[in-house]
């Protein structure tokens, strides 16, 4: 009897993607535009792609289905990269070679994979229906292309409101509720302790962490081809008053999350929304802030409404082919089911809070074992709450807005301009790459 390792191959890019791209290129010399194939059914064998963090999610599902033979492609997971849409072009061109499941390595690249172009992605939302009935529709929402789910999320990555709630104990603060209140009180700590950080704004996930979570239109799509972008929304310009006053104060670095230089600053750090992932990953395991200092609370509210509202920094993105058919497809479909439901990888192995939400407690369960928070119960609540909090109205676009940030307002922080030129330099060539991409601009809709 074969044994579950002999019927899977744990690839790496260097050899299965190079042999698909000659492959495809070959193929696609003959081809004149995209082309759509017959679905194909393989008898039964998958080939999925994954980033390396998701690799063992993939050897979890072959070693839980020792009857399904499946290829494991190790791929580039680099956020932001272009390599896989490039090997998606080849195989659209040539009309075979796609991957049957995907760990997509960019957010975004479910814009393209769900492109008129490309139409890679499934409509998933019958075929896999009782899945998604338990995903909070606020964490499918990014998933939702034209009112079909064309993707199931690994994880919820939500915008937590974060605070050293030892150094805010140690000198009589309370943790803000509004993003007003955060604003005043970053600016009178940075007064009364010089040195000490309310924000970090250098990296691609900043926007996401302010302009997301002030619902301003950066990401939001009208149509394939129309995008919605206006920063002299009202919207927009509470969280540039925001932004602006952080910086004016010196309560915000212009340092990003991931840079060299940030764990260091990062012992600094008081307060600032942020994904739940800071928690372990970035405090944790990055940063090696102490236990029991750092606490996540509820997101903010903006004056003048009733509930929070908070971006999203991440939360992978899994997608299926929509060229295939029969066993092939019932086993992908498997696959999606496993990595996206099953706690031998969403408790057990993943570090972000599930995606889908009846293993969300047993998640909570096991990492509160660390007691690594300053209130352990009251962060894992804060988790949950954030869930539902996050703005709807942002899709994922062929444009991506957290590089068009890093190339325009972080060299302009780092230079001293301020927020007035740095938002401007901004607004501008998030415009132009937008109508670079092929989208038609408005300013409402």
């Amino acid at each position: 009897m074969k044994t579950s390792r002999s019927r899977s191959r744990i690839l790496t890019a260097g050899g299965a993607l190079a042999l698909g791209a000659v492959a495809a290129l070959v193929l696609s010399s003959c081809a004149s535009g995209p082309a759509a194939p017959e679905q194909s059914d393989s008898g039964g064998k998958i080939t999925v792609w994954v980033d390396p963090p998701r690799v063992p999610a993939a050897e979890a599902f072959v070693a839980a289905n020792p009857d399904i033979e499946v290829d494991v492609v190790q791929i580039d997971g680099t956020v932001g990269g272009k390599t896989v849409q490039q090997q998606f072009a080849q195989f659209d061109a040539a009309g075979s070679g796609w991957p049957d499941a995907i760990f997509f390595p960019s957010n975004d690249d479910i814009a393209w994979a769900t492109s008129s172009l490309s139409n890679y992605a499934a409509n998933l939302t019958d075929e896999l229906s009782d899945v998604i009935a338990d995903y909070d529709p606020a964490v499918l929402s990014m998933c939702d292309v034209d009112g079909e789910i064309r993707c199931l999320r690994n994880d919820a990555a939500p915008d937590v409101f974060w605070y050293d709630a030892k150094f805010f104990a140690d000198n009589g603060y309370t943790a803000p509720t509004t993003w007003e209140e955060y604003g005043t009180l970053a600016a009178q700590i940075a007064t009364e302790h010089p040195g000490k950080i309310s924000a970090f704004l250098g990296d691609a996930y900043a926007p996401d962490r302010y302009l997301w979570a002030s619902d301003c239109p950066t990401n939001d799509r009208v149509s394939e081809t129309e995008a919605h972008i206006n920063l002299d929304d009202p919207n927009c310009q509470r969280a540039k008053t925001l932004l602006t006053d952080l910086v004016d104060s010196k309560a915000a670095s212009a340092l990003g999350i991931f840079d060299a230089d940030a764990a260091t600053a990062g012992q600094d750090l008081v307060m600032s929304p942020g994904a739940l992932w800071w928690g372990d990953y970035l405090f944790n395991q990055t940063w090696a802030i102490p236990a029991g200092q750092m606490q996540a609370t509820a997101p903010l509210t903006w004056d003048g409404e009733s509930s929070p509202s908070t971006g999203n920094e991440g939360g992978g993105l899994w997608g299926m082919s929509s060229h295939i058919s029969g066993d092939q497809l019932e086993n992908a479909k498997k696959f999606m089911t496993f990595v996206a439901t099953d706690p031998a990888w969403q408790v057990e192995l993943t570090t972000g809070l599930p995606g889908y939400g009846p293993v969300q407690d047993d998640w909570i369960a096991k990492q509160s074992a660390a007691d690594y928070f300053y209130d352990t119960d009251a962060t894992f609540a804060a988790f949950k709450e954030a869930i539902s909090a996050v703005p709807g109205n942002h899709a994922y676009m062929l444009y991506n807005t957290g590089s068009v940030w890093t190339e325009t307002v972080t060299p302009a922080l780092v230079a001293g301009k301020g927020m007035d030129a740095a938002w401007t330099a901004f607004g501008d060539e998030l415009v132009n790459q937008a109508e670079a991409q092929g989208y038609t601009v408005v300013d409402s809709k």
